[in-house]
């Protein structure tokens, strides 16, 4: 019985951790990019790579 009261309460602190790091992100302004997610997908521009001519 000791065992399930132990990870009843590990199991409790761990979520409330994980809720903490969420509110605390909400607030800290991580969630709040409203432009670039829909913007994104109307420009498909494919990524260059430059190469280095420079080779000694």
């Amino acid at each position: 019985m000791s065992a399930i009261v132990i990870l009843l309460v590990a199991s409790i602190s761990v979520s409330a951790i994980f809720l903490a790091a969420f509110i605390w992100s909400v607030r800290s302004g991580q969630l709040d990019d409203d432009f670039s997610p829909p913007q994104r997908i109307l420009f498909d521009n494919q990524v260059t790579t430059q190469t280095n001519n420079n080779q000694q």
